[in-house]
Parts: structure tokens; sequence; C-alpha cells
């Protein structure tokens, strides 16, 4: 497969797009997520599963690695590839990095700001497992699916109504909205 097209219409859609703006100041803690695109032989994306520990605020959620910003990161994408590969042994050489999605607020005073990029899958996924139970790859094709047979396509539905389910997992909340933003953005890239 020659990725190179996929990155450059990747890039243009991202240019092109409007994305959700940064709250005002102040409001939320800020975040940031990387929302990593895979390619075998189609587009995927890479999630993370959190572990299954009692008292775990996200507790088997789904989402993109990612987390909170330290003092030592220089901006939010910095974060995002600093968290990337803390949380899945991923380093920032092995990502060609396409945009950021903009910003995305959770119930729990959260601003994620989320960025996109597509991995040459050279590393080894490597996690912590008090943190995150497994690494899962979703194919693109399918979440578009259930966008288009949910009847997500062109707007956005309330959180609450707002899914992806996938085997024995099931995208919701902040992650769903990521999602749903992605293939608005992209469409059908496979």
């Amino acid at each position: 497969m020659n990725i190179p097209p996929y990155i450059e219409i990747m890039n243009s859609a991202i240019v092109s797009a409007a994305h959700p703006p940064a709250p005002a100041p102040g409001q939320f803690e800020p975040t940031a997520v990387m929302a990593l695109f895979l390619f075998n032989p189609e587009p995927a994306l890479l999630f993370i599963q959190k572990a299954d520990r009692e008292g775990y605020a996200w507790r088997n959620q789904m989402a993109f690695p990612g987390g909170h910003l330290e003092q030592a990161d220089k901006s939010a994408k910095q974060a995002a590839f600093r968290e990337l590969y803390e949380e899945t042994g991923i380093i920032s050489d092995n990502v060609e990095y396409i945009g950021s999605l903009g910003h995305f607020q959770t119930l729990k005073n959260r601003d994620i700001q989320a960025f996109t990029g597509v991995w040459n899958q050279k590393d080894n996924i490597v996690f912590d497992t008090e943190e995150i139970s497994r690494v899962i790859e979703i194919p693109f094709a399918t979440l578009l699916q259930i966008h288009r047979e949910n009847g997500y396509a062109g707007h956005r539905p309330n959180v609450m109504e707002l899914t992806y389910p996938y085997k024995d997992v099931v995208i919701w909340g902040v992650t769903a909205q990521i999602v749903h933003h992605l293939i608005e953005v992209f469409g059908d890239i496979s």
C-alpha cells in the first residue's frame, strides 16, 4: 500500500476543516491525546483500553493515548507525543504528524486537545498494566460504517447518544466525540 497519498489527503482535510476551538483559559485542566492511524493494509485507529481497577476513574474506558500537560511540556502537541510514548512505547520519530483536531471538553472538567498522525509501526507496543489493559486497532472503515448506520453523518449527537460499539468494547464520551470529528473531517479515506 502506498501510504503517502493518504497522508496528503489527511493533511489537506485537516487544514481545510473547522475544528472545535479552545475554551476560555482557566476553565478546564489542559490535556492532550494522539489519535494514531496505522495501515494493515487498510487504515485503522489505535486505541487503549484503560485498566480494570476498582476505584480507577477511567476504569475500562476506551481512549486515545494521552494525558495531562506537565510543566516540562512546551506545548500540548509535545505532551501528546510524551504521553503516547509513556503509554504505548511509540516514539515521535515513528509518527508522521498530521495536525490538530481541535479541543474537546470532558465531564470531568478536562480540555483535551486532540492531534492526529500516522504511525509507521516500527515500535513494539509496551504499556503499564496498572493503567492500560490492552491496545486495540479498530478499522477506520468499521467506525465509518457505524457512523453512517447510526445517522451521525452531518450532525453531532449529544454525548449520551454518541457511541461506537466494536466487538467487546464501546467507544463513548469524549473519545467518541473525537472519533466523530475525525470521521466528519476525513470521511472515507480507505
